[in-house]
């Protein structure tokens, strides 16, 4: 009856040791990684298509920028639900540069299209 006794206290000191380790294992593991591919190849989209060199579409480039920064910032805190909306934000920022740079490029073509008009309207007075 002495063993019966004495196996009861240590069960349950080992299975308190068991889940210790359990919980201490679950809270060191790495949190899952921020997936921040579509947010990077918009911003290099942007930058392929010469957003920074149209003035509206580079303070959206920029922006984008700086929010996947600050994404990345505030993931590595843990602060994941925040991180993901700051990635949104920097897809969108991204590839509203990219419409706005393309934006310019089709009113350019479209101011140099009426120039030729004009020159062949005036050639064939």
């Amino acid at each position: 009856m002495n063993s019966v006794v004495e196996e009861e206290p240590m069960r349950s000191v080992t299975t308190a040791c068991c889940l210790l380790l359990v919980v201490a294992a679950a809270g060191c593991s790495s949190n899952p990684p921020l997936r921040t591919e579509s947010s990077t190849s918009a911003i290099r989209a942007a930058e392929a298509v010469g957003a920074s060199s149209v003035p509206r579409a580079a303070l959206h480039l920029q922006l984008a920028k700086e929010e996947l920064d600050r994404a990345n910032a505030l993931a590595e805190k843990g602060d994941k639900d925040e991180a993901a909306s700051l990635l949104m934000r920097a897809e969108v920022d991204a590839e509203l540069a990219i419409l706005l740079s393309r934006e310019q490029d089709e009113k350019l073509e479209a101011v140099q299209a009426m120039e030729r008009v004009r020159r062949l309207q005036n050639d064939n007075r």
